[in-house]
């Protein structure tokens, strides 16, 4: 048995983030930035991404909102987006490779599961229903519910208070190094996740990542 496999068989609880960890939902974002910021008469920025990642949903808008002199509201801008994407959150946005098989077998052991997002609860709630895993998920925390957004532990630590855990005792799984920090802030033992928005980072991620996963079923 690999050691990640035996450090996950071990774990009471997993805490998986979303885009990009557990659904392939990041190309949604970019063309929403591109359509969004179109509007506004703008071109997506080469560092927008670098400079919202780990942001919660609020905290994007707000930075839209100054950033691009806005005269929309945070709240309109969030519910922008929500509308921009929610369609495409219940029907196109797929799960990472093997997902649905690993949080199966997850749940079959008794492992407690929940997730740590920065995208907002609606959009969330609607992917995971749309693949019929809701049920599997024992608390989901936005990064909107704690004081602060990754890097910060926050999200990772309210996660193990609602399933009731120690975050020694969890798992994370990630696909961006803020997130990555994180988990490991909040003391849990961290696997990034391949994923073709962040390949270039990479290096990085492997960097700061306890493990790494292409696909779930490496975890069965």
């Amino acid at each position: 048995m690999s050691e990640g496999k035996l450090i996950v068989k071990n774990a009471k609880g997993v805490i998986f983030d979303l885009d990009g960890t557990l659904v392939d939902s990041m190309n949604v974002w970019k063309e929403i930035d591109v359509s969004y910021l179109g509007k506004h008469g703008y071109d997506v920025p080469d560092d927008l991404h670098d400079e919202i990642e780990g942001m919660s949903f609020t905290e994007t808008a707000a930075y839209f909102k100054r950033r691009f002199c806005l005269k929309e509201t945070v709240d309109e801008i969030k519910d922008c987006w929500n509308q921009m994407a929610y369609e495409k959150y219940c029907h196109e946005v797929a799960l990472k490779p093997g997902a649905a098989l690993f949080l199966s077998y997850l749940h079959k052991n008794g492992c407690k599961i929940a997730i740590a997002s920065s995208n907002s609860r609606k959009l969330i709630q609607a992917v995971l229903e749309s693949h019929g895993i809701a049920s599997y998920f024992e608390a989901i925390v936005t990064s909107c519910d704690v004081k602060a957004g990754k890097p910060a532990p926050d999200v990772y630590l309210e996660a193990a208070k609602l399933l009731n855990l120690n975050p020694c005792d969890c798992v994370v799984f990630e696909d961006i190094p803020a997130g990555i920090m994180a988990g490991k802030a909040a003391g849990m033992t961290v696997f990034a996740v391949e994923d073709e928005f962040s390949e270039p980072l990479r290096e990085k991620k492997l960097a700061l990542a306890d493990g790494w996963v292409r696909d779930y079923t490496e975890f069965i």
